[in-house]
């Protein structure tokens, strides 16, 4: 249905539901009507074909018709994070500024690793994302996805063109929270006949407030898929997840790849929790000598905003900047980020693992590692963590790191308490957690 709407096709007589807020729903005809005068007033208004338009991006209903509706006149969209600064967003229109593309949508990479780029998605790399993600994951036009990500970052548009196309029901009720979206799936506050979620994104931070929400209360049967990604998920926190009665799909993917490269389906992650599967339908996937993750296929971007060298090399394939190894099975295993590395005395350290140390600790809801600079050590370990509700004591927490990890890898610089920054999509944003220690460090100095 996606192409109908875009091509204003919509059959009249299209009545399945497609879009649902909290106050009304949309058939498939009522949303084709929609997008048409909503891009009929952006003609009037002078958006024109090829053209690049900023929007800021809400969880809502409104904003999907505004994006169907600049696509509709076959405009670009360029979806803004809600939580960027004057200064960002005004940087990002400088960079756009008189851009023609034919590509459909310009997402910022989350900038974890440092300042964010602009890249190039074109309609061909969304619908084979869509198709791909539909033939892993046996979707069908009887699901209902929440739009629990902001559709600023490609896992939200991901999530809407791919709802739109299968012509299932999309509920786009705002902003994630842990209470609405419990309600959503066991069939509660929706309005008129709309059906209980059964699908839904989730980074893992929104998996956790879900579980502590839920408090060990079991998922109803109508709900098939929590689909997992974005960022790490600890082992122990997948646990829980499963214990619970959730059907959780792990997955891996990047802005470059439009979405996901690999999945792994609720099956495959009881079999093998921590892998994130096999290479999405026309994906493939290898792993070069130092370890780090190479992938191609139709769904790899055009480019970046402004860059002339292409994404890919000249046999096509794109290098991640992620680390991980592939079994004999053909899954993938993610081991974390190169720039997530830290050489401390000469001895490489990965912060993915520490992290899942220090959260696998009683006391310890959530942690980021970083690396930071020593003048003796080239670089040192620092961390920060979440307490549980039941509060944490550092003395305890040094001690069972002592037990648990070699003294190179252990935290010397500790941050307790608050929460860890984040962008909208729940990805941790590194630069700012390590200035927060490096900041630590300097004012015990």
């Amino acid at each position: 249905m996606l192409l109908e709407l875009l091509e204003g096709t919509v059959s009249t007589s299209a009545n399945r539901l497609a879009l649902v807020s909290a106050e009304r729903v949309w058939t498939y005809a009522d949303l084709g009507n929609a997008v048409e005068e909503r891009a009929r007033e952006l003609a009037t208004r002078g958006v024109e074909p090829g053209q690049v338009y900023t929007i800021d991006a809400h969880a809502e209903a409104n904003t999907v018709i505004e994006f169907l509706a600049y696509w509709r006149t076959g405009a670009s969209i360029a979806p803004l994070d809600l939580r960027i600064t004057r200064l960002e967003k005004s940087r990002s229109e400088e960079m756009l500024n008189g851009l023609g593309t034919d590509a459909r949508a310009i997402l910022w990479t989350s900038g974890t690793g440092g300042r964010p780029r602009g890249v190039l998605l074109t309609l061909d790399n969304i619908c084979a994302s869509a198709e791909a993600v539909t033939e892993r994951l046996d979707l069908g036009s009887e699901n209902v996805w929440l739009l629990s990500l902001s559709p600023a970052h490609v896992g939200g548009l991901a999530l809407v063109t791919r709802a739109f196309l299968l012509g299932c029901t999309l509920v786009a009720c705002g902003s994630f929270r842990a209470d609405i979206a419990s309600q959503l799936i066991e069939g509660e506050g929706l309005p008129g006949s709309a059906s209980p979620v059964t699908h839904m994104s989730l980074v893992p931070t929104q998996l956790i407030r879900l579980l502590e929400h839920r408090d060990g209360a079991q998922v109803p049967a109508s709900f098939k898929c929590g689909l997992i990604g974005g960022a790490h998920a600890p082992p122990d926190l997948i646990q829980q997840g499963l214990a619970a009665g959730w059907p959780l799909a792990l997955t891996y993917g990047m802005t470059e790849m439009t979405s996901q490269v690999a999945t792994a389906v609720p099956s495959e992650v009881k079999q093998k929790p921590g892998s994130v599967g096999r290479a999405l339908m026309g994906t493939k996937i290898k792993i070069d000598n130092e370890g780090q993750i190479l992938a191609q296929g139709p769904t790899l971007a055009q480019g970046y905003v402004g860059a002339t060298e292409p994404l890919a090399d000249t046999e096509g394939w794109y290098r991640t900047g992620d680390l991980g190894h592939l079994d004999e099975d053909g899954d993938l295993w993610i081991t974390g980020r190169r720039s997530d590395r830290i050489v401390s005395g000469g001895i490489t350290i990965d912060a993915t693992y520490i992290e899942d140390v220090l959260c696998e600790h009683e006391g310890v809801q959530d942690g980021c590692v970083v690396g930071i600079p020593d003048a003796e050590w080239g670089e040192i370990v620092g961390a920060w963590v979440v307490p549980t509700g039941d509060g944490l004591d550092l003395d305890l927490l040094e001690e069972y790191v002592r037990q648990s990890l070699g003294e190179a890898k252990r935290p010397r610089v500790w941050l307790i308490g608050g929460e860890i920054p984040r962008n909208a999509n729940g990805k941790v944003e590194r630069s700012r957690v390590r200035e927060a220690l490096e900041l630590d460090v300097s004012q015990a100095d």
